[in-house]
């Protein structure tokens, strides 16, 4: 088994959904799903193109409400590719006995091939191969190939070879109600003999799009002409190809296509830059090679080499291979967020939530310019984050729980139960701890990163802003001499309100909490970081008073954080007062609970009685802070440091894992105390998207915070390699110390057993930036100017560029 190589060896209507989300091929700009050429949406296929940060907004009556929707927009399909046999219909493969079918995905080139063999009516047997890749340095730039042999049988072969603008955002059966037809104004051109062009616009946001596509068509390797005839409609074009074959014939026809928006930078106008693009590009085999060059450079930066099973290994390749196709370094260039299910379906319309947490822990180590470039598209919307406190009633920023385009709050407000079929008041908005992962991920960036410019510009301001938000939210309360949190919603979102209470939202949510007590000490360090001159600069801009520094001194001091039983952290105040759920009763009932939420109120229940959980947490506290974090946090609080093993266990036993994530958090928590446990939960994680664990959903696109979750989990909790600024340090959680022959200081098994490239900082920006690979029980080290500090269980040294460490 090659764990390079990820595919299907038949062909299954029924899972061709599944297939298709994780055969998508993308380079960060766009992305599209592995779809058939031949095919269009019909309840099987599903052929979806998605470019980073194109958004449209449209407006569809629900339950007599008008409801806007903002979503990423399905573009025109530049996959059509088709052919029909002696003038019979198009090439179907529901009417024809297939004999072979089976797909593979090059995760190390990042090229998708399809091979299939079939017998249609007339008992003629062909024989079709087809290769398609979406270009990683050039990312305009997308190709398919599609050969065929005639074993059996002479005549003619028509193809159809175009782009096809009869695309609407429809992949999400429980959107289906809503308004999906986001493009307008197509126009079509045929601009030489072999070359058509697409163009459309987004009908609120007005983004062009423009997709040319160019063919060639080969016989036996030698270019040909062929008889050829235009295929012209409102939103279709594309050119019929025919030419007469004998038997074991083999044509090839190659087809390369530009995509181009209004948003790209350095462009006149997409229709003109696309037409350029494809009359100007090389042959489909050129192209292919410099891109699978590119993959090969962009592997370097992310190298692992892990002993581990080769499905194990397969699956960790997936993930990074998907998460390399939503964030490249074409992303470094683009005002985009991290869509939660990537650029691989409309699972949450392509809306950008907290997956970040989970992304840029492996980017801050490796390719610390995509984490710096995702940052800034938090901070761009800092703005509109100012302007929703200012409506809300509050102070600073507060951003929002789903964000798209400009950062206004993008979740729904009615959200339909498929299992009942009502649609019910949304409150996951109120999710107001989505600043607090903002907060986190720019102040660890800068940590691994040492990148001093982005935290004096940017990175401060936008801290600065969301710990004044969620000072505000806090009210002071006399009676306890505390500071609490009201109406908000934690990570698990079950709870949405209290039983019988009109308003939602519940209250002291202990995760919101303390983070929020944790905030409000870091901006403390944050103004000790910075310049006295841009210090100064800052606190007057944001017209920062003293009083208010001393609020958060004191938020971080008497911060009120709800336990209850002998301490247990309880989730939100009032959460053990709620009912136990009967969880053998429900699975024996149901099976699977994942969605224990659409089950109970099917039942005309409520999640909001019972003490059942989605996803972690609390436990999420134990996930982004280190025991010693957490114990001076409660410490300075003046609560005493809980058992984490008992928190652990308390609510391992009421969570449904309703969320890909959960399974991430856990096996991380775990990793320490209960390690085969933390390697099951490890598991879940690999088969998430592979398996379909949450039944019907990768369909709709991949969960991208869990395939980064897992990588991130080897990186830093199993190998245990940590990045402070500018300090590396291998602490494994799963792995034994061991003595290496020769050695005189233990490193981890896992250092002897893993190879890995960690990058320190962006090297324009950081006093001391470079690279470390790890490989057997040798580290070493290349870097900018600058020394470089490296930590191995307990060792610590600096070396200078290319010293090697034992």
């Amino acid at each position: 088994m090659n764990p390079w190589l990820f595919g299907f060896d038949d062909f299954d209507p029924g899972d061709e959904g599944r297939r298709e989300a994780l055969c998508t091929l993308g380079n960060g700009y766009f992305a599209t799903r592995g779809a058939a050429p031949e095919s269009r949406a019909d309840g099987v296929h599903y052929p979806g193109t998605y470019v980073a940060g194109c958004y449209n907004r449209l407006t569809t009556t629900v339950a007599g409400h008008d409801v806007e929707n903002e979503s990423l927009v399905n573009m025109p399909n530049w996959l059509l590719l088709t052919f029909r046999i002696d003038g019979g219909s198009w090439f179907d493969l529901a009417h024809v006995e297939v004999l072979d079918h089976d797909q593979e995905l090059d995760l190390e080139r990042g090229i998708l091939v399809r091979r299939l063999r079939f017998r249609d009516g007339q008992a003629r047997t062909t024989r079709v191969v087809q290769r398609r890749f979406v270009h990683m340095s050039r990312p305009h730039f997308a190709g398919l190939e599609t050969t065929l042999v005639t074993e059996d049988w002479s005549g003619t072969i028509t193809f159809r070879c175009g782009v096809d603008g009869r695309v609407t955002n429809c992949g999400v059966t429980r959107y289906r109600d809503l308004e999906g037809r986001h493009l307008v104004d197509y126009q079509t051109s045929e601009v030489a003999p072999n070359i058509t062009v697409l163009h459309a616009q987004t009908s609120q946001s007005h983004i062009r799009v423009a997709e040319a596509a160019r063919f060639r068509v080969f016989v036996g390797g030698e270019l040909v002409d062929v008889d050829q005839s235009l295929v012209r409609q409102d939103d279709l074009i594309a050119h019929d190809l025919a030419l007469d074959v004998e038997q074991q014939a083999e044509v090839r026809v190659e087809k390369i296509v530009s995509l181009h928006t209004s948003l790209d930078r350095a462009s006149t106008e997409p229709v003109t830059e696309a037409v350029n693009d494809v009359q100007e590009a090389a042959g489909f085999d050129d192209l292919t090679r410099s891109h699978s060059l590119a993959w090969t450079r962009l592997h370097h930066g992310f190298h692992y080499g892990l002993s581990m099973s080769d499905g194990a290994q397969e699956a960790v390749n997936l993930h990074l291979f998907h998460l390399l196709q939503t964030v490249s370094p074409n992303t470094a260039d683009l005002d985009a967020g991290v869509p939660a299910r990537g650029l691989h379906g409309e699972a949450y319309r392509g809306h950008v939530f907290w997956d970040e947490l989970f992304v840029l822990p492996t980017l801050n180590l490796r390719m610390p310019q995509l984490a710096r470039a995702l940052l800034m598209y938090r901070y761009r919307r800092l703005p509109q984050a100012r302007k929703a406190a200012h409506d809300a009633g509050f102070s600073g920023a507060m951003f929002p729980w789903q964000s798209g385009s400009n950062g206004r709050e993008e979740s729904q407000r009615l959200d339909l139960n498929p299992r009942s079929g009502n649609w019910l008041p949304d409150h996951t908005h109120l999710q107001r701890h989505i600043g607090i992962a903002i907060a986190y991920n720019a102040w660890h960036y800068f940590q691994a990163s040492g990148d001093e410019e982005f935290l004096r510009d940017f990175g401060a301001e936008m801290i600065l802003e969301i710990a004044r938000f969620l000072s505000s939210l806090t009210h002071y309360d006399r009676s306890r001499d505390r500071y609490i949190i009201r109406g908000v919603v934690g990570p698990d979102e079950y709870h949405t309100a209290y039983p019988g209470r009109d308003r939602p939202g519940i209250d002291n949510n202990a995760y919101t909490n303390v983070m929020t007590a944790w905030l409000c000490r870091t901006v403390v360090h944050v103004l000790r970081e910075l310049p006295d001159q841009r210090r100064g600069e800052v606190i007057d801009a944001l017209e920062i008073r003293h009083s208010e520094i001393d609020r958060w001194k004191r938020i971080a001091q008497r911060m009120f954080v709800p336990f209850h039983g002998n301490g247990i952290i309880s989730q939100f105040e009032g959460y053990d007062r709620l009912a136990e759920l009967d969880w053998d009763a429900y699975r024996q009932r149901y099976g699977d609970i994942q969605r224990l939420d659409r089950i109970l109120e099917a039942e005309d229940d409520d999640p909001n009685r019972y003490q059942a959980s989605k996803q972690a947490d609390v436990l999420m506290l134990f996930y982004l802070l280190s025991a010693e974090e957490l114990e001076e946090i409660l410490g300075r609080l003046g609560y005493p440091m809980p058992s984490i093993p008992d928190n652990i266990e308390y609510y391992l036993t009421r969570t449904s894992h309703g969320s890909t994530l959960s399974a991430v958090v856990h096996a991380w928590v775990l990793a320490r105390g209960r390690r085969h446990r933390a390697l099951e939960f490890f598991d879940e994680v690999l088969a998430g998207d592979i398996h379909d664990t949450q039944h019907g959903t990768t369909a709709e696109g991949i969960h991208l915070a869990a395939m980064a979750g897992s990588i991130d989990i080897l990186q830093r909790c199993f190998a245990g390699i940590r990045g402070p600024r500018r300090r590396t340090a291998p602490q494994p959680a799963v792995a034994h110390r061991t003595r290496p022959a020769g050695a005189d200081h233990p490193l981890p098994r896992t250092a002897r057993s893993t190879e890995r490239m960690i990058h320190h900082g962006a090297p324009p920006r950081s006093r001391a930036a470079g690279a470390h690979a790890c490989a057997g029980d040798r580290l070493r080290t290349g870097s900018w100017p600058g020394r470089v500090e490296l930590a191995a269980v307990g060792l610590g040294s600096r070396y200078q560029p290319a010293d090697a460490a034992l």
